[in-house]
């Protein structure tokens, strides 16, 4: 049979609490982890490429396509249950 992690270690593996203090530290406070959040936001947003137009074209064209296939076989999958549901239960 397996331990899980925690029993496996047993009284050896569990770790002091008195740490607390250390990662508050190196958090800072709120407005300096806002500041880094949307510092790091803006690096991201950089870093994005829009498509041509021909890709805008071909991307849209597949959604809309798969959109339409699964549309259809969770309609022709709705009607096939509820023809089964009738068969059974008569209707």
């Amino acid at each position: 049979m397996s331990e899980s992690p925690s029993e496996a270690l047993g009284a050896e593996g569990v770790r002091a609490g008195g740490d607390k203090k250390k990662g508050d530290a190196k958090k800072g406070n709120i407005f300096s982890r806002i500041a880094l959040f949307v510092r790091q936001v803006i690096a991201e947003l950089k870093k994005v490429v829009t498509p041509t137009r021909s890709e805008l074209i071909t991307y849209t064209t597949v959604v809309l396509v798969f959109v339409a296939v699964v549309m259809a076989f969770v309609t022709v999958l709705d009607y096939g249950i509820g023809q089964a549901v009738l068969w059974v239960f008569g209707g």
